[in-house]
């Protein structure tokens, strides 16, 4: 029970990635935030109610809450929630995010601002609201959900690449603000997870054989909640990798 007394928020936590990292949390005593916009099932599976509902019949703590990350009055009033109820919060995973796949030239405007809007707008509202409360506790853990797209050029991903690399300067430069009041800040790239957003985009004969579980992503996510910035901040890492190459 390594997180046991501590408070995670884990944005786009009703499937996938966001949902294994909530689970994984749980099941280390950590009381969780499940938040995301998904109310009930629509072309993907799962809310934030079941999310919730696992982890309670885990025995853990949940607090469903649905929020639009890009809104700003919706994350300021979630992060009221998360303090009224719990009164602390140590660890922030900003994991919602959207992508596509088409050349620039066929991109429309609406959806390049929607993948900077939630890719990047969403992380920089939640850690504006998120601060100020670990910044007194002068402790906290801030996990942002990168890719290996913002690393390198992906066919038709230039939007979702051009945003990945944004956040990736954000936590490099977000890092060095928050040195001084003990806040690590640091990207995780999940690398090949085979999540149901991943299975709706490719053919049905797409070969997953070197793709992993979402609930791959837990002993990486786990382990740079417990960080603060005297022991591991300002790193961009890839989870393929814990263990082997980092810590």
């Amino acid at each position: 029970m390594r997180l046991a007394g501590k408070v995670a928020i884990v944005t786009g936590s009703s499937r996938g990635i966001g949902k294994a990292i909530a689970l994984a949390y749980a099941r280390e005593g950590a009381k969780v935030a499940v938040v995301a916009r998904s109310e009930a099932p629509g072309r993907l599976p799962g809310t934030i109610y079941q999310t919730a509902e696992e982890i309670q019949a885990l025995g853990g703590e949940a607090l469903p809450i649905r929020c639009d990350v890009t809104d700003e009055e919706q994350v300021r009033g979630m992060v009221a929630q998360v303090l009224q109820r719990w009164g602390r919060i140590d660890v922030l995973v900003n994991n919602a995010g959207v992508t596509l796949r088409t050349p620039i030239v066929e991109t429309e405007t609406r959806h390049w601002d929607l993948i900077m809007r939630v890719n990047l707008r969403g992380p920089f509202l939640c850690c504006k609201y998120v601060l100020p409360t670990m910044m007194q506790q002068r402790q906290g853990s801030i996990i942002n959900i990168t890719s290996r797209a913002g690393e390198r050029v992906v066919p038709g991903g230039v939007h979702y690449g051009v945003s990945k690399a944004g956040l990736n300067m954000f936590t490099l430069g977000l890092a060095e603000e928050v040195r001084r009041y003990n806040i690590a800040v640091n990207a995780l790239d999940p690398g090949l997870i085979k999540t149901e957003g991943a299975v709706l985009t490719r053919p049905k004969d797409f070969d997953w054989s070197e793709y992993e579980p979402p609930e791959a992503m837990g002993p990486s996510a786990v382990w740079l909640a417990l960080q603060t910035a005297q022991t591991f901040t300002g790193r961009i890492v890839k989870r393929a990798e814990f263990g082997r190459t980092w810590p």
